[in-house]
């Protein structure tokens, strides 16, 4: 998985499968973007203007349990 920030485009972008061909993108609701593989698995999740959606775009925590 990759997690990236763009300040100028202020995009955030969530990559689960990476060089996956991507065959399905949905707005699931404004300004959140949803791609899909072949298979409809999720690959790809992207959040635009993510600075007025999220508490801080340019802090990223990861957690497993």
């Amino acid at each position: 998985m990759k997690i990236s920030y763009d300040h100028k485009t202020d995009t955030l972008t969530v990559i689960f499968k990476e060089d996956v061909r991507v065959v399905e993108s949905d707005e699931d609701k404004p300004g959140v973007i949803l791609d899909y593989d072949e298979s409809r698995n999720l690959i790809l999740l992207e959040v635009l203007d993510a600075s007025h959606r999220v508490t801080d775009a340019c802090k990223i925590e990861y957690q497993t349990t």
